[in-house]
């Protein structure tokens, strides 16, 4: 269960204010001791504040692709549109000195509606000779 600021604050000044252990105290409460010291020292080295949830996600990913290179990649793709993905990936890396793979450059293209299906031929079995799909030497 997830604590507010004030919930953590009150739990802190129950157990200051307890007449019991805090042993006993958060057992009765049912919250672990290291949880608790933790938010005790939180708490006791930035106060309240200290006690605010913090957000688990990184600020900075490391391995992102900057928004700059990915406007390159897709003004880059416009010039060269006879290119796949691979080969823009190649060709990118090759003329900007910057590695995109083939997927980054995919999935940015993807997201600017740049890539089209490949026109396939569907064949129905109706339209093809029953011959063809029989074993060899049965016809």
């Amino acid at each position: 269960m997830r604590y507010s600021a004030s919930e953590k604050l009150e739990i802190i000044r129950l157990i200051e204010e307890s007449h019991l252990s805090a042993r006993r105290t958060l057992a009765k409460l049912g919250i672990p001791r290291t949880t608790f010291y933790r938010w005790y020292d939180r708490y006791l080295q930035r106060g309240e504040a200290g006690l605010e949830d913090r957000s688990p996600k990184p600020k900075h990913v490391w391995n992102r692709v900057p928004d700059e290179v990915k406007r390159k990649v897709v003004s880059f793709a416009l010039k060269e549109t006879e290119l796949s993905p691979r080969e823009l990936a190649v060709t990118f890396t090759d003329q900007e000195r910057y590695f995109v793979s083939e997927s980054t450059v995919y999935r940015t293209l993807k997201a600017h509606d740049l890539i089209t299906s490949p026109a396939f031929i569907v064949l129905k079995a109706a339209n093809c000779p029953s011959s063809e799909f029989l074993e060899p030497g049965a016809a």
